[in-house]
C-alpha cells in the first residue's frame, strides 16, 4: 500500500501587527511572533524575501528559534519575477546563496517562484522561465501563475521535464484568473489560498485584497481535490494569503481540523 503523502498547513507570512489579539496573545512582541507560531503550524511561507535577499545569519536565527522540526518555503526576490534588470543573473545567485543554511540543514520546503498578472504566456517569458528554473535547478521549485493563459499543456510538460511544481490557487473567479486545478508537475503539491475578495482584488491594497474569511462550505470544496493532489506527491503544502487580522491562522486551523475530520491528516500526537 503506498505511504499516505505528508500535509503541512500553515500560513503565508506570520509577523503582522493586527495578529496579536486574533493569534498571538495581547502584547506579544514581534521578535517573540516565530516562536508563538511555531507551536502551533509546522511550516511557514515567508514574504519578506520578495521584498529584500535572505541573508544566512537570519533564516539560521529564525530556524534556530522555530525548531528543527520546523520548516520554511520561500518566496522569490522580486528581482528574479516582478522587477527583472540588467544585474538579473547575479540578483539570481545572491538570492540562493542566502538560503544556502536552509538548503544545507534540509530546512527549505519550497522556493516560490510567484509571477505577477502582467507576465504574459509569450515566448520572451517562457524563455524567461525556463533559464530561472535552470539557475534554480536543484532547489526545490514551485511556480505560481496569475494569468490562466499559462495553463497550456506545453507549460505544464516543460514543468514536469524540469521537475518543478504548479501552484494550484483559490483566489476570485475574476475574468483571466487562474481556476482551481488539481493538476501536478513535480514532486510537490502546492496549494496557496488568497480569499475570494472581488471587490478589493484589483483596486484593493496587500491588506484590504486578502480581507477575507472562508466559511466551511468553501473550504469542503477543496477536501476532494486535495485528496486528488496527494495521490501524486509525497508532500502537500497548504498556505492561507488571506492574512488581514488573523483569517489566515484561523483558516489554517479550520483546514487542518477538517482534513483530521476526513481521514487526510493524521491528529496531531
Amino acid at each position: 500500500m503506498p505511504q499516505r503523502a505528508r500535509i503541512l498547513v500553515g500560513t503565508s507570512g506570520y509577523s503582522y501587527d493586527d495578529w496579536v489579539g486574533p493569534v498571538y496573545p495581547e502584547g506579544t512582541a514581534r521578535q517573540d511572533f516565530l516562536g508563538l507560531y511555531a507551536r502551533e503550524f509546522p511550516v511557514v511561507e515567508l514574504n519578506f524575501s520578495f521584498y529584500r535577499q535572505p541573508r544566512p545569519r537570519m533564516l539560521e536565527r529564525m530556524m534556530a528559534v522555530a525548531g528543527p522540526d520546523f520548516s520554511f518555503a520561500l518566496k522569490a526576490h522580486r528581482s528574479l519575477t516582478h522587477e527583472i534588470g540588467e544585474t538579473w543573473e547575479k540578483d539570481i545567485d545572491e538570492f540562493r546563496a542566502g538560503l544556502q543554511p536552509m538548503t544545507d540543514a534540509g530546512r527549505l520546503a519550497a522556493v516560490l517562484l510567484q509571477f505577477p498578472f502582467s507576465f504574459r504566456y509569450t515566448p520572451e517569458s517562457r524563455s524567461r522561465l525556463a533559464e530561472l528554473c535552470a539557475r534554480l535547478e536543484g532547489l526545490p521549485l514551485a511556480v505560481e501563475f496569475r494569468k490562466r493563459e499559462w495553463l497550456q499543456d506545453s507549460v505544464l510538460q516543460g514543468l514536469r521535464e524540469r521537475g518543478v511544481s504548479l501552484v494550484s490557487v483559490d483566489e476570485p473567479a475574476l475574468p483571466n484568473l487562474l481556476p482551481p486545478t488539481t493538476e501536478t508537475t513535480g514532486p510537490l503539491g502546492y496549494v496557496r489560498f488568497h480569499g475570494r475578495n472581488k471587490a478589493q482584488w484589483w483596486t484593493g491594497d496587500n491588506a484590504s485584497r486578502y480581507n477575507y474569511l472562508y466559511n466551511k462550505g468553501e473550504l469542503d470544496e477543496w477536501v476532494q481535490r486535495i485528496k486528488l493532489i496527494m495521490e501524486k506527491v509525497p508532500v502537500l503544502l497548504v498556505f492561507f494569503n488571506n492574512h488581514w487580522r488573523g483569517n489566515a491562522a484561523q483558516n489554517a486551523r479550520d483546514m487542518r481540523l477538517l482534513l483530521e475530520g476526513t481521514g487526510l491528516m493524521g491528529a496531531p500526537a
